[in-house]
């Protein structure tokens, strides 16, 4: 194998996905690394992302295809994974020229690997635009029929299936294999939402308003993060159904509150913007790791609510350490959880967590919520919120939690636009087939008087 140094978006595209895939690499972490070192034009820069995230979100499918045309031999990985770029350019980018894939991708097969590898490469290649597309519909079952269609691994696609039913479960499918758009949530204190729309306008970026969040804007074109209100503290990226937890809180200007799984603090600071310091009112963040914590408060100076955060590096089971039982009005378990909510947004998640994981955390959250109960007021609320979409860490975790808890009782989570008021249950969970948003869970566990 030769020296590969690569150098252009095809090849720094396929470079961090084989690091990805061999190594279980996050993939933003990756292309943030690459970019760094090999840094690109706008255009490029696209393609070279467009690739490794598309790619990563049809790996299933692709491969089903790959195997169909090379009779399922068995392939070098990084040789499976150059021509998964190819098939996901040859299928999903429309405006990207056959020719060009095909060159460039044995290109990249000659110099990272032999005279061998560069024949072989060339002929799956011709095979696959030869073969074309395949046909998914004759694949039975149909949990293996829409595993692959959609790229989701079997136990997944069976999970939505028995908690959603079937008809729901191909919604959310479809819904998390399209583009993740940029949202921003706006500090409504400093401007409004219409006033950060029209100057964000004249920096060049457009928006809508969110149909969910109040407070949020979507973004259509530009680059929020250059924008003089992103420098300033006047907005702040954050998915408009994650900003739904804070918004169904009702913080109160003199409200202590506890923010118990903080980092990176998009949340700390939503909650941080409602508060007055001049009233009492603070924010006491949380987070296990000390690198992290220092986020919360970079975040929290940046949206200029330093004054109202106090961040400690403290995991949440371990409150009883630092604080005294009934000390906060409103409690915010924000907690870790499989994201399987985040599909669309972290393509990898899917092929890396597994059902174990999500009992494993349904453990975790309830010690979290066991840990934290003592510390609300009575009267007050635990707002206990994820971003997955699987009831095993959402509902399960409620209901047992308030097994335990005799003096909790669950109340109908309510936001300001009224999201999905119609609904039977008391927690409200947001689907990515819902709003085009990222999956969450929100619920509302408040302390008898």
């Amino acid at each position: 194998m030769t020296n590969f140094n690569p150098t252009n978006a095809r090849e720094l595209a396929f470079y961090a996905l084989d690091k990805v895939r061999a190594s279980q690499a996050y993939s933003n972490l990756q292309v943030d690394s690459l970019l760094k070192k090999h840094p690109l034009n706008s255009a490029d820069r696209g393609l070279m992302t467009t690739i490794v995230y598309g790619t990563l979100q049809h790996q299933l499918t692709l491969q089903y295809w790959l195997q169909e045309v090379v009779n399922h031999r068995q392939i070098d990985s990084w040789v499976e994974t150059l021509l998964l770029t190819a098939l996901y350019q040859y299928h999903y980018l429309e405006r990207v020229p056959n020719w060009a894939i095909t060159d460039e991708t044995i290109k990249i097969a000659k110099y990272r690997g032999n005279p061998g590898i560069r024949k072989f490469v060339t002929g799956v290649l011709h095979a696959a635009l030869r073969v074309g597309w395949p046909d998914f519909s004759s694949i039975q079952p149909d949990v293996k029929r829409l595993s692959i269609a959609a790229s989701v691994p079997e136990w997944l696609v069976a999970e939505f299936v028995k908690e959603y039913g079937q008809e729901k479960a191909e919604s959310i499918l479809r819904a998390i294999n399209e583009p993740a758009h940029v949202s921003v949530r706006v500090d409504t204190t400093k401007m409004s939402v219409d006033e950060v729309q029209n100057e964000l306008t004249n920096e060049g970026v457009s928006t809508h308003p969110s149909p969910i969040a109040p407070e949020c804007l979507i973004v259509e074109a530009g680059e929020v993060v250059n924008s003089s209100l992103f420098r300033n503290g006047q907005i702040t990226i954050q998915d408009e159904s994650a900003s739904l937890a804070v918004d169904s809180m009702d913080v109160q200007p003199s409200d202590h509150v506890l923010d118990a799984c903080a980092a990176p603090g998009g949340k700390t600071v939503q909650i941080a913007a409602r508060l007055s310091s001049t009233e009492g009112g603070a924010v006491d963040a949380l987070d296990i790791h000390q690198h992290k914590v220092r986020l919360i408060e970079r975040n929290a100076k940046r949206m200029g609510v330093n004054d109202r955060v106090h961040a400690h590096t403290l995991d949440a089971r371990n409150v009883d350490h630092q604080f005294a039982d009934q000390t906060f009005d409103k409690v915010l378990v924000d907690a870790p959880c499989s994201g399987i909510g985040l599909l669309r947004r972290k393509p990898e998640i899917r092929y890396t967590k597994t059902l174990s994981d999500s009992q494993h955390l349904h453990k975790i959250q309830l010690a979290i919520l066991n840990a934290v109960a003592p510390k609300v007021k009575k009267g007050g609320i635990i707002t206990y919120s994820t971003c997955t979409i699987l009831q095993e860490e959402n509902d399960h975790t409620v209901d047992q939690f308030l097994q335990g808890h005799p003096d909790f009782v669950l109340v109908k989570t309510s936001t300001t636009r009224a999201i999905k008021d119609d609904r039977h249950s008391a927690t409200l969970t947001i689907l990515p087939s819902d709003y085009g948003s990222d999956g969450f869970f929100i619920s509302s566990l408040q302390r008898k008087l």
